[in-house]
């Protein structure tokens, strides 16, 4: 991939911010910009791209850079840049994680030779913007086996310390016997009744590239960040599914909770379970058959919710928006996303 532009990205991003500049009665215009170009700035590539809008509108990018390797377990540092004029111009990269040291490498990426005791590896960044308080939330990931919470009360100027969340992901032990964690990645979710919902996938990392197998589920906060408790594991590898991880979720419009999740399964089809709250009680995972899978990334969001009239929020339908690849099999040059 020669760049990590938010060419598709940037269509959800007018959704999630209200930037309505971006819509007009016609046909929808969509604009992309270049945010992190590989092989700039120090780093050979950009991965992971999470992007949110604050309450005032201004455009959250955040993504994995890596240093001299594509490798998940390399030296990765995690970036962020603001936009306060939709997209059009950004301010300067800069770090966004910082934990104090020593680091511990994961034991399964020195054992299967995956990468160098000296590398640290910040991984997985998701935000989540609080409507109620206008604070954004962001979580990540140390060595793929430690979670922290870090917010911002001035749109995204600054950032708490981090705050070590990984307590919350122990009480998945019981049921999952983790070595490897992760959050999103991408964006969470605040829901109509204000809890703070985060997708995270778990492996044994007894597989290959220590990512595998693996199971999803999520964490939450009933208290505005302060603190994050485990929901029930939603998707787990084995029949229908092979290997399910990176998921998105979105609130329906009663309520339930949808995970759109990857997958590894022979089908090429996204994978999809619901839970009432977003923590418990999760339908058998399925396909959706309309939705492709190439084993990547995709995005989903909320575009318009029901107003208490009953009539669909900003005058528009009640939609949802998934961004994600046209084919099923991965391409060597250059996809293109569908909306």
């Amino acid at each position: 991939m020669p760049k990590f532009a938010f060419a598709s990205v940037a269509a959800a991003a007018f959704a999630l911010a209200g930037l309505f500049g971006l819509v007009s009665a016609g046909e929808p215009r969509l604009e992309s910009s270049v945010v992190f170009q590989a092989g700039q700035g120090g780093y050979e590539s950009y991965r992971i791209p999470c992007l949110v809008a604050t309450a005032k509108g201004t455009l959250l990018a955040f993504c994995e850079a890596r240093r001299g390797t594509k490798s998940d377990w390399g030296s990765i540092d995690l970036l962020l840049r603001r936009s306060t004029d939709q997209g059009t111009t950004w301010s300067a990269p800069r770090k966004i994680a910082e934990v104090a040291g020593p680091h511990r490498k994961n034991p399964l990426a020195l054992a299967r030779n995956l990468a160098e005791d000296d590398e640290v590896t910040y991984n997985n960044p998701l935000a989540i913007v609080d409507g109620l308080t206008g604070s954004i939330h962001f979580l990540f990931c140390l060595e793929y086996m430690r979670a922290f919470h870090q917010r911002s009360d001035d749109d995204g100027q600054t950032f708490s310390a981090p705050v070590e969340i990984t307590p919350a992901f122990e009480a998945f032990t019981k049921h999952y016997d983790w070595k490897v964690l992760a959050t999103g990645p991408g964006h969470g979710i605040q829901l109509t009744g204000g809890r703070l919902l985060a997708p995270v996938w778990l492996s044994t990392g007894t597989g290959g590239h220590a990512h595998r197998p693996s199971v999803v589920a999520t964490i939450f906060s009933d208290d505005r960040g302060h603190t994050w408790q485990a929901g029930q594991i939603a998707a787990q590898d084995g029949q229908p599914l092979v290997n399910p991880s990176e998921s998105m979720a979105v609130e329906l419009a009663d309520g339930r909770v949808l995970l759109n999740m990857r997958s590894e399964s022979p089908v090429h089809r996204r994978a999809f379970a619901i839970s009432p709250n977003g923590a418990a009680g999760w339908s058998r995972p399925a396909f959706d058959q309309q939705l492709l899978e190439p084993i990547c990334m995709a995005s989903l969001c909320r575009l318009s919710l029901p107003t208490v009239e009953g009539k669909a929020a900003f005058c528009l339908p009640i939609r949802i928006i998934w961004i994600g690849p046209t084919e099923a099999r991965r391409r060597a040059e250059d996809g293109i996303a569908r909306i």
